[in-house]
């Protein structure tokens, strides 16, 4: 059996998701697929990825990186996203980090004062969605709540500081995540069986996008991305369901076909998500460690923006604040 107890939080995710792969009853690896589909990964496609200009705050120093904090504080409703009234052409996810981008611009950053007193009303004004959409709103409740939190947490432990976060990280995505986990938002933790498991996909993906943002340097200078885990949400385990790597239960496979709902933290879900992190840690390893996890991560997720995956099966939906 796979020991989850590693103090080192990157380890622990892995191992805990390694360990749920060993019983998991509504999710399976097709191990005998591993290698071949290995060998077959475009990994030539594989570039450094740039954040759209258009969708995001770039080039405003700090202000850059209050807005990545914001952002990726709010980074999760995939659930909600079919009732989102979303920008023409664009993503639910495009739709919140471009009005988030305009909000910026028109207004300035905002500041950890402001979000301490933001209300769902504010939300729904500023990325542009529906008053009477009831599902909208308990999503836009839920931006409200984060968005105090991190207010709160930056006003009561870094002076109000967007940067001071930052920095008190001292260049480790790792301690990053562990900082950002003071916050219940970003404490991406379920309870399996008798043992926890540790995803994190939000407090991971920030020091990835602050990276990005600022060229590795400054701000988003880490020292160990490439310790960093898949961002374990709903797109990668859908790409890896399509291509044959994850089997689904019958009934879970028609609950997910039939665009039911998943509950969140429930052991399907769960496996869901363990299932896809382990398969790519197996793809890492078949590779001989060539590329990391988040390059992988990188690459199924671009994978999964086409019609084939898009418009064959949909993906699962699970209304949380993890994805």
């Amino acid at each position: 059996m796979v020991n989850v107890e590693s103090t080192y939080l990157f380890d622990q995710i892995r191992a805990s998701c390694a360990r749920v792969t060993e019983t998991a009853r509504f999710v399976t690896i097709n191990p005998s697929a591993i290698a071949q589909y290995a060998a077959t990964l475009p990994l030539e496609l594989i570039q450094q990825p740039e954040h759209d200009a258009a969708s995001h705050y770039l080039g405003h120093g700090a202000d850059t990186a209050s807005f990545f904090v914001i952002l990726d504080s709010i980074n999760f409703g995939s659930g909600y996203f079919p009732h989102l009234r979303k920008r023409p052409g664009m993503s639910g996810y495009f739709t919140m980090a471009s009005s988030l981008n305009d909000h910026f611009r028109s207004r300035g950053a905002m500041t950890a004062e402001t979000l301490i007193d933001i209300t769902p009303a504010f939300c729904v004004n500023v990325f542009g969605q529906d008053h009477a959409n009831r599902v909208v709103g308990e999503l836009m409740t839920l931006f409200a709540n984060a968005l105090n939190a991190l207010g709160r947490l930056l006003l009561s432990e870094y002076q109000g500081s967007f940067v001071n976060l930052i920095e008190a990280a001292n260049k480790s995505a790792e301690t990053l995540a562990r900082l950002l986990s003071a916050m219940p938002y970003f404490r991406d933790v379920e309870r399996y069986g008798d043992y926890d498991v540790s995803f994190y996909k939000r407090a991971q993906l920030m020091s990835a996008d602050l990276a990005l943002a600022f060229g590795h340097a400054g701000y988003g200078e880490f020292s160990d991305l490439d310790e960093l885990t898949i961002f374990a949400d709903n797109l990668v385990p859908h790409v890896l369901r399509m291509d044959g790597i994850l089997k689904y239960d019958n009934d879970l496979a028609a609950r997910i076909d039939a665009e039911a709902l998943i509950p969140p933290g429930s052991p399907e879900e769960i496996e869901i998500r363990a299932s896809a992190l382990h398969t790519v840690e197996l793809l890492t390893r078949q590779l001989g460690r060539k590329v990391s996890a988040m390059q992988l991560d990188y690459l199924l997720w671009n994978r999964g923006q086409q019609p084939y995956y898009k418009k064959t099966k949909p993906r699962h939906r699970a209304r949380t604040v993890f994805y």
